[in-house]
This record gives structure tokens, sequence and C-alpha cells, in this order.
């Protein structure tokens, strides 16, 4: 069954450093400022921000899914520490967002595969894969630019894959679930005058900035890690690598579905602001000189994180953490030259 919930949202408008005349505020067409040069291999202030028009969400299988658009827009796919650049076309008509979590913990799902048909009025507008992505103002979500046919009614028919185990463990009350596909559909008008009337604001003064955009509030959850006091478990320590943040924690028993005895490490990795949690990376580690698997896992109480099983952990025992694959995640303006060289990391335990 689908809700309609339509909101209109100015990214970047609640942050304070942002209200303080160093922006511009306009309506305009699909075009986008020119970069800033010499951008730091870090996350960074963005040249500007855009409003988005959440258009509603639906129940699918075991998923909740919202969809959303804004002006289309530029990003960056990556493949391995290799970064492209997917620039606006002419034929793009909007940036087509969904966000997809589990109702009952409302944890956000990253590597749920996600194609997209988009339909006006029964036929066919555009066909896409929908990326994983990482946005300052959104964190982790699913986007593309797609086609449009003009002002009118749609459908976004969002198909759903499996959550490969491979990639990603499920542990806890997570274990089997996530394997089914389906599709979700999600009817909304569409009109090139009130995608134009989204916000659209300039940040002049403080493009370029080691800072981010605060996350703009919406009507789906977001993917962040906790702050290090609410983490369950005993924090042992954090360390740095590439721009990202890394806290380590230490558990009585493993989840429930991790092989292994003896207790249990969890690796949270996330943005240096606001926490967004930095999911598809292949870590390893080593833990006092012997070598260490850090398996991505989802946990309905832990949330995302890269963890194993450790039989014995001594106060000032040295975690090696080594980042085999940076994160394999489409990234919006500000993130796409951060969290690709991403240096060895070690914590004093």
């Amino acid at each position: 069954m689908n809700r309609r919930a339509v909101l209109r949202v100015g990214a970047g408008l609640v942050g304070a450093g942002v209200v303080g005349g160093c922006l511009e505020t306009e309506t305009r067409s699909v075009r986008e400022p020119d970069l800033v040069e010499d951008r730091p291999d870090a996350v960074y202030y963005p040249t500007h921000s855009e409003g988005m028009e959440m258009v509603g969400s639906a129940s699918a299988g075991e998923y909740e899914v919202a969809a959303m658009y804004s002006y289309p827009h530029r990003f960056w796919t990556v493949t391995g520490t290799e970064t492209t650049a997917k620039p606006i076309e002419d034929r793009h008509a909007m940036h087509l967002m969904a966000v997809v979590w589990d109702p009952d913990t409302e944890t956000v799902l990253p590597n749920a595969g996600l194609s997209l048909e988009l339909t006006r009025d029964g036929s066919l507008v555009s066909q896409e894969n929908i990326y994983p992505m990482l946005s300052q103002p959104m964190g982790l979500h699913y986007g593309n630019n797609v086609e449009g046919d003009g002002d009118g009614t749609y459908t976004a028919a969002i198909s759903i894959g499996s959550i490969p185990t491979e990639q990603v463990r499920r542990t806890g009350e997570f274990q089997g679930r996530f394997a089914e596909p389906t599709t979700a559909e999600i009817e909304f008008e569409f009109s090139e005058s009130a995608r134009d009337d989204l916000p659209f604001e300039t940040f002049d003064d403080r493009a370029g900035e080691r800072a981010a955009l605060e996350p703009m509030d919406t009507m789906a959850p977001s993917a962040t890690v906790r702050s290090e006091s609410d983490l369950p478990g005993e924090v042992r320590g954090t360390a740095e690598s590439g721009d990202a943040r890394f806290v380590v924690t230490l558990h009585d028993e493993p989840p429930a579905g991790v092989d292994g005895d003896g207790r249990y490490l969890a690796v949270f990795a996330h943005t240096p602001y606001n926490r967004m949690v930095l999911p598809a990376m292949g870590l390893s580690g080593s833990l006092a000189g012997e070598s260490l698997s850090l398996e991505p896992t989802l946990d309905p109480e832990l949330g995302y994180h890269y963890g194993s099983a450790v039989t014995e952990v001594s106060a000032g025992d040295r975690l090696g953490i080594a980042v085999e694959t940076p994160p394999q995640l489409a990234r919006h303006e500000g993130f796409e030259t951060a969290f690709l060289e991403m240096p060895d990391a070690e914590v004093r335990l």
C-alpha cells in the first residue's frame, strides 16, 4: 500500500554556518557551479546545495522504501580507488533517490541492488540502475539522474534485490532476512516548474573548506553511527584513515550468526562530520600480531559494522586496521575526494 507524503526540503538550510550571508538563493535550471579548484583529499564543503521533493513511501515485502527527487546533478561512481564523473545530460529531468530500510528497527540497508522503472501514464520513460551513494544532506541512499516525459503523474517501480551474504553478513534477528527480491511502487506528480522552485543555495565563501553540510530532516531513517557514549559494548579506541573515522568496541560474546567463540570486536566506520555510516569497504586486521577477519556485518542491535570473534583481548593490545578496498559507493560533491587513499590505522585497545 502506498503512502503519499509530499514534503519540500531545503538541503543545508538547517546549518548555523550557512545562515550568515554566505549563501545565495535562486531559482535555476539544471546547471552546476564550477567545482572548487584544488579540492582537498577529504570531506569538504560543496559549492552548492539543492532542495528535494519527498514524494512518498511504500511497504514491499520486508522493506520500507521512500522516494524523492531533486534537480539532476553531477555525482561520481567509484571502482576500487578510481572515481568516474557522471555529468548531467540534456535528457535528464530529475535526480531520483530512494532510501530502503527495515521497518522494525529502522536500519537503513546497503548493498540491496536497486533498479528503477519510471513510467508516465503507463508508458515507460526511464529504466536505470540506482547506485548506492553518499551525500552530505542525506547520507547513505540510492540514486541516479533519470529521464522524464514532461509534466504528469509518474510511477516509480523500485526493484530491490537481495543483499548478498558474501558481501554483508547478517547476525542476530537479521539472520536469513533480506534475501528475497521485491518491488515497491510509488506514484507521484512531477512538473518542471515544481522542480525549478526547489531551493538552491550556493556557498561561494565556504566551498572547499574542511567541513560538511548539516543533514536534512526527511521522513526516512538515516544511516549513522551512534555517538561513542551510546554504542553497545565497551569502546576501546578510535583511529582515522583517509578522513574516515573508526570506533572500536568490544563485546562479551559474538552475535548469533558469527563463527567463532570468545569475545566480539566491532569496528564502526563513519564520516568525520555527522557520523554517517561508511559501508561496502574491505577491511582486514591484526590483533597482537595475529591476522583478523573484519567482515561487513548487519546486526539489529549494532547496525552496520565490521566485526570478528576474538579469543583474547588484553589491555594495551594493538589492533591494526588495513583498508583493502575503500567504500564502493557513488559520491555527491563534497565526498568524491575522500575515503579513497586510506592508509593503515592502529588502535591501542
